[in-house]
């Protein structure tokens, strides 16, 4: 791939294609059709089928692709889609080894899809490096890790893992979801593959669902399956990415402003056991986040003194919405313990720290003072 001196700020606003070379056009065209004609037997345009290829969806997956400094970006219809396309690269005896507090619905798709299919599982606290070695077998195929993860935000050393992974050809795959390629790039720390939920940040207006690869190994085994099982962004939702994409920096920048501002005055409400959050220097990953990160993103996940007190902040708020999902523009906070790690058994989640005392906050970009008004009103009452 060509290496692109431009800066990322300049290659989301613009994309890869720039401006269409015949019509001018700068908002990249919406190809919504099906299938193409073909000029005569075999004299294809290079599309076929939208299925296959669609310029729409391909103007996403390049540029994402030299957002994270991969070869080949893949766009699927959900982030659950496009960590599937990644699963289906493992037979059975495979044996991967996963951050233990990853978001739920990846832990139901390895515990309930695909250990029927003989892949083997250890959830592992992947900041161990220690740990990392000691789960290491001779049939580990990949080391799948969050970071920061959800929702205990635990920041993992992309660098160390790829280390430990590489001499013994294990892929080390990155969900690099809360931090997006703008605060971080886990290809250039030495991982070999990296999804996206692009719902969450990309997306960043919680819109349109989507999910992306990017891969600098078995890009051809991820086009097989990609084209094979079908599941596709379509031509409108890689739009609305591509769109989401160009505000990217200046919406992340603001959710971060907003969030190191909350996470503080969270550490000095009377009614907060602990806040996690990266950007504070108390927290156990600081610095490894400063070293293999621009930035710490805008996920808080903190625990309140009792748990009595969940169900009445969820009902007081009035800015930040009680809702599932993250990183759009409006502030969102969830009860992981019955919502998106339920699917996690309760001995797991009180052992990672996901308690019935535990939120999760994805800070939006509206007022700072609105919303800490917001929640002070919730918690202090």
């Amino acid at each position: 791939m060509k290496e692109d001196c431009r800066a990322l700020e300049t290659i989301m606003v613009h994309g890869s294609k720039e401006k269409d070379e015949q019509t001018g056009t700068i908002s990249m065209p919406i190809y919504q059709t099906a299938t193409f004609s073909h000029r005569g037997l075999n004299q294809s345009t290079g599309y076929d089928y939208s299925r296959s290829e669609n310029p729409t969806r391909e103007e996403l997956e390049k540029t994402i692709a030299k957002l994270e400094g991969g070869k080949s970006g893949f766009a699927f219809s959900t982030g659950m889609a496009a960590i599937d396309a990644v699963l289906r690269l493992f037979l059975p005896k495979d044996h991967v080894i996963v951050s233990e507090d990853l978001y739920g619905g990846t832990y139901r798709l390895f515990e309930k899809v695909y250990k029927k299919y003989g892949i083997e599982v250890d959830y592992v606290d992947t900041t161990d490096i220690e740990k990392i070695k000691a789960a290491v077998r001779k049939n580990t195929k990949a080391i799948f890790i969050e970071t920061p993860s959800n929702p205990m935000m635990r920041v993992t050393d992309i660098e160390k893992i790829a280390a430990i992974a590489e001499p013994f050809k294990i892929l080390t795959i990155v969900d690099n979801t809360f931090l997006t390629p703008y605060f971080q790039r886990p290809l250039s720390l030495g991982a070999d593959i990296v999804i996206h939920s692009g719902t969450k940040f990309l997306g960043g207006h919680n819109d349109t669902l989507s999910g992306l690869v990017v891969a600098n190994k078995f890009i051809e085994e991820l086009k097989f399956t990609q084209t094979s099982t079908g599941a596709v962004l379509s031509p409108f939702d890689s739009w609305l990415i591509l769109r989401g994409i160009k505000t990217l920096a200046l919406r992340v920048e603001k959710q971060q402003e907003n969030a190191i501002k909350l996470a503080d005055w969270l550490r000095k409400c009377k009614n907060v056991n602990e806040v996690y959050y990266p950007g504070l220097k108390e927290h156990k990953g600081y610095d490894i986040a400063i070293k293999q990160a621009t930035g710490f993103g805008s996920m808080i996940s903190f625990t309140v003194v009792k748990k009595e007190f969940i169900e009445k902040v969820l009902k007081n708020l009035e800015i930040i919405y009680f809702a599932e999902s993250l990183g759009g523009v409006e502030s969102l906070i969830t009860y992981p313990y019955l919502q998106t790690h339920a699917a996690i058994p309760e001995e797991m989640r009180n052992r990672i720290g996901v308690t019935d005392k535990l939120l999760r906050l994805s800070v939006g970009i509206e007022n700072i003072n609105d919303l800490i008004g917001d929640l002070d009103r919730a918690l202090n009452f």
